[in-house]
């Protein structure tokens, strides 16, 4: 049997048994309601954040900024979110099920234009055109949910945004990378590496390495099947080569970290119930350890290292690196695994909820030695870390993260922080106490090698006035507070991960 006829084999089988346990699941659907999230909505403004979106689309619309850009910033912020949350009197329960939003920010001549999209899934066509939700989703049961045929048919496109070889791709954990008009963000379709991976899980978060490739992942084990099938696509969008890795037991995995030399993934391990969406049959299992595995980049076929190591839930990693024979991982460790089961759970409710963010981590893996564990840095209250992948491969890089700083009235960040763990130094620059923070994304400054030499660019709500903002900040000058911030007129709920494809020079 060839290479990928086998490949073929085990992933169709895989992908029966990722269909079957979880997204072909109906029963009766316990949800939250509208009206009682509107109620909510009224006596906290805050809950804009998870408040569903008026329009399918938004702009294009120019506001000016206030402050100045640097001359040498150009390019676009691509941002994606959960926007979509409620059908026919019934809203989702869980934050990861709302149908994804993809924002352009483009940055030119003293101003900024924002369009906002709906990705035209099949998911949401089909829905928009039900008047009612009506595909099985992860984290909420659906009644009477309509035949699926893949994985792409229940695929949200929620989660995260990419450019790779100029094209831009919406990504969600569970199916394929959606493709969109870089500039329109129309939607093109969902794409397929090759024809015998057609609807196989592309995960939200790839890592882009030196050479310009990009790896991922596609959890197999995420809704029933067994393995972890890994992508390795080139600087050009076309895929090198894909690896299935057969996992002995479940784990759950959002993200994944590398060095210049291995690629780490840290499988958290869980419990399912009868019953259920995903999410709601999941119950994590704090008392077995989780399993990291190592790969080599040279020998992707294989598992170069398994390792245990205490429990944690992890969502996301921030940089890794080589020191010595250790490899050292950095992460946003949370402790309760009930909110890192469903983030925010009551703000999709309309309740008060308490913030329970993450604390900052280091994973240490001795190859000589076989020995695994953790480190805590002493950061709490923060998650979404990011950093300048210019940064060699061993140090540790500095870290940019929101965080929560001071009252604020939200249980959510209030702030953008950076931390440089190895110099023992933290900058800070807090927006407010009602505004809502997101992820801030590094953008390296044209022409240069040194590693922070840039700016950091975030998204903002402002639910007291009802708006969604953008700011600007100089990356080693933090405290300095904003270069230059907008505004729009409009305000739409809050979203996961972005992505700055700079102007070309």
């Amino acid at each position: 049997m060839d290479r990928r006829r086998f490949l073929r084999t085990l992933l169709s089988g895989a992908t029966v048994a990722a269909l079957g346990p979880a997204l072909l699941r109906g029963g009766e659907a316990l949800a939250g309601d509208p009206a009682e999230f509107a109620a909510g909505l009224r006596e906290r403004p805050y809950l804009a954040g998870w408040r569903q979106v008026a329009a399918e689309a938004f702009g294009p619309t120019t506001v000016q900024l206030e402050g100045r850009l640097p001359a040498d910033f150009a390019g676009t912020l691509y941002r994606n979110g959960p926007a979509w949350f409620e059908r026919d009197g019934f809203r989702y329960e869980h934050w990861f099920d709302g149908d994804g939003m993809v924002h352009g920010w483009q940055f030119g001549n003293g101003a900024v234009t924002h369009r906002g999209r709906m990705v035209q899934t099949p998911k949401f066509q089909r829905e928009q055109r039900a008047g009612r939700f009506n595909t099985p989703a992860a984290g909420t049961t659906i009644a009477e949910p309509v035949a699926i045929r893949n994985n792409d048919d229940a695929n949200t496109a929620n989660t995260s945004v990419v450019t790779i070889g100029g094209r831009l791709f919406a990504l969600y954990e569970g199916g394929s990378a959606f493709e969109l008009d870089p500039d329109e963000l129309a939607t093109l379709g969902p794409t397929t590496w090759r024809p015998d991976l057609q609807a196989l899980p592309f995960s939200a978060h790839p890592l882009r390495d030196r050479d310009g490739s990009w790896w991922n992942f596609g959890a197999l084990s995420l809704m029933g099947g067994g393995g972890l099938l890994l992508w390795h696509i080139g600087a050009d969008a076309r895929l090198i080569d894909a690896h299935v890795h057969t996992l002995d037991a479940p784990g759950y995995l959002h993200a994944f970290a590398q060095t210049d030399r291995y690629l780490v993934f840290l499988m958290t391990p869980f419990d399912r119930t009868a019953g259920g969406s995903f999410f709601e049959s999941m119950a994590f299992a704090p008392q077995r350890p989780c399993t990291a595995l190592v790969i080599d980049k040279t020998a992707p076929d294989r598992v170069m290292r398994r390792f245990e190591v205490d429990f944690a839930a992890i969502y996301h990693f921030g940089d890794a690196f080589e020191r010595g024979s250790e490899l050292i991982v950095r992460a946003a460790h949370h402790d309760d695994v009930e909110h890192a089961r469903s983030p925010h759970r009551a703000a999709m409710f309309g309740h008060a909820g308490a913030a329970s963010p993450a604390q900052l981590a280091e994973l240490r893996l001795d190859l000589r030695a076989g020995r695994a564990r953790w480190h805590m840095l002493g950061v709490p209250g923060m998650e979404l870390p990011l950093f300048d992948a210019r940064t060699a491969g061993d140090r540790g890089a500095r870290l940019y993260m929101p965080a929560t700083v001071g009252e604020a009235s939200a249980p959510y960040f209030n702030a953008v922080q950076m931390i440089d763990a190895a110099a023992d130094l933290r900058a800070v620059h807090r927006y407010g106490r009602d505004i809502l923070v997101e992820e801030h994304v590094f953008v390296p400054r044209p022409g240069s090698t040194r590693p922070d030499d840039g700016w950091l660019v975030g998204t903002l709500l402002d639910p007291t006035r009802d708006r969604s903002g953008i700011a600007v900040l100089d990356a080693q000058r933090i405290g300095d507070g904003p270069l230059a911030t907008a505004w729009l007129p409009y305000a739409f709920p809050l979203g996961f991960h972005g992505h700055f494809a700079q102007a070309a020079a």
